[in-house]
């Protein structure tokens, strides 16, 4: 099931109004084809309550959001750009406006990545110490940053941008290539080091002067992947204590003395089968930690590390560092296809991994690609992935699909600054097919999220200071509950 969208047509949302006091509004996607359907109801306060209650606790208090959203790649903004203008509105209106999701990250690749129609950075002459040859390419100036652009006039909610570099110039690479094995040449605080961290500082620079301003940088994407032999595009590895060496001698100082001081910066930004171990050697070295903010994690071996054995593990060490999720897509594995138009199944997937995330401290989740073709690129080593959003070019139309709905049921509801709150079941066995978190609004009203993956309609309760909600969470359905409490 997806949602066909044309120059002259897309489905749309109201801008979300909170419910009067003793009543809640609900809205709901599902299998059977509600795509973020709104109603509303009243608390009950009789005593006929079902086996399975939730009870909102804010007692419990835990992380507070950073927010969600996704990625800025060249392929994304070749794709928004080939519809009509119109279109095009559409499509960005539905990621960032009032009458869409209200994403307020965006990560964007420093340079290309492997959904670039080619490999390129913004110093590709030889020994440029000076960065003298540093530009920004037309990828940023007529593709990316337009875009930004419109998303920023049209979005209500601030915007944070966030920025990863996937390879540096060739020549600071031991490799002398863009892909495969490589780590910077010679070691942290030498003059390759020196000059890879000005190159952040250069790209703050150039885009501030495109009035683009960053929240935050990434010290590398995937830095084990430029440790893999053969690696077949743009990477730059690092071991967790060269990025540390790194920080604490080149990037760290680099940003703290140029007019980017604000500018946060992430470590990891890779797979969180690397914690905690990642974390344990970057912020437990003084220097390295004093100019950290968050680590970062990818979701593609999720299945071999476990959140308890990973993030949890991290957070309980380094409490005061956020934990943010930066890359996720579905099609990357080579057993997966690429594009499956209207596959209610990878919505659960978006929404599940979402649901375990925030639940386990985590403070965000980034999709990757905003925008893909039908085949899932362009991508110059034909790495093709799903996306939320497929344009069709040939047609002037794309297609909004169900990840794209699972993502609406939390960016849209719960906004920067929200924490999250107990949500207690009161069933002795606690087995249940429902997935839940509770959220405490900066304006005081409280968000639940219910995801049910199974075949089976779920009765249960929602319980709060202000009455009962009898519910039904319908087999393969996702729901956001909002009400106000005084």
């Amino acid at each position: 099931m997806v949602c066909v969208c044309n120059a002259t047509y897309c489905d749309t949302l109201d801008p979300v109004v909170l419910p009067a006091l003793g009543t809640y509004v609900k809205y709901e996607s599902s299998k059977a084809g509600q795509r973020l359907e709104r109603s509303e109801g009243n608390f009950q306060h009789s005593l006929h309550a079902p086996d399975l209650v939730l009870t909102v606790d804010t007692t419990q208090r835990y992380q507070k959001v950073k927010g969600f959203g996704g990625s800025m790649t060249d392929a994304a903004a070749i794709n928004i750009l080939s519809l009509p203008e119109t279109a095009q509105d559409h499509l960005l209106r539905s990621y960032f406006s009032e009458e869409g999701l209200e994403y307020n990250l965006v990560r964007l690749p420093m340079a290309s990545c492997d959904f670039s129609l080619h490999a390129y950075t913004y110093d590709d002459v030889p020994f440029d110490y000076e960065l003298t040859h540093f530009s920004l390419r037309d990828e940023d100036t007529k593709l990316k940053i337009p875009l930004l652009h419109r998303a920023l006039a049209m979005s209500k909610r601030p915007l944070s941008l966030y920025a990863s570099p996937w390879t540096s110039p060739t020549w600071m690479k031991t490799s002398e290539s863009f892909v495969g094995k490589g780590t910077l040449k010679g070691q942290a605080g030498d003059k390759y080091h020196k000059t890879w961290a000005n190159y952040f500082v250069r790209f703050l620079d150039e885009y501030a002067k495109h009035n683009l301003t960053f929240w935050a940088v990434t010290a590398e994407n995937e830095p084990s992947a430029g440790l893999i032999n053969n690696y077949p595009f743009q990477c730059l590895g690092f071991t967790a204590e060269q990025q540390r060496d790194f920080i604490a001698r080149d990037l760290g100082p680099a940003l703290a003395n140029s007019s980017h001081q604000h500018v946060q910066l992430i470590i990891l930004d890779d797979n969180r089968l690397h914690l905690p171990h990642w974390a344990k050697v970057v912020l437990e070295d003084e220097e390295a930690a004093r100019y950290v903010h968050g680590i970062g994690i990818h979701w593609y071996l999720d299945f071999i590390g476990p959140i308890q054995d990973t993030v949890v593990p991290t957070h309980e060490l380094f409490p005061d560092y956020f934990i943010l999720a930066t890359e996720a897509c579905i099609g990357a594995h080579f057993w997966e296809r690429d594009v499956i138009l209207g596959c209610w199944e990878r919505g659960n997937q978006y929404s599940h991994s979402i649901l375990v995330n925030l639940n386990h401290f985590v403070v965000g989740w980034t999709d990757w690609n905003l925008a893909l073709d039908l085949e899932g690129g362009p991508n110059w080593v034909k790495n093709y992935v799903d996306s939320p959003v497929i344009v069709d070019t040939s047609e002037g139309i794309f297609y909004k699909q169900p990840m794209f709905y699972h993502l609406g049921h939390f960016s849209k509801f719960i906004p920067e600054g929200s924490q999250r709150v107990g949500l207690v079941a009161s069933r002795e066995s606690k087995k249940t097919d429902l997935e839940y978190a509770a959220f405490l609004r900066p304006d005081g009203a409280v968000v639940v999220v219910v995801l049910n993956r199974s075949p089976q309609n779920v009765t249960f309760g929602l319980a709060d200071t202000v009455g009962l909600i009898a519910a039904v969470a319908p087999a393969s359905s996702i729901q956001t509950y909002l009400w106000q409490r005084q």
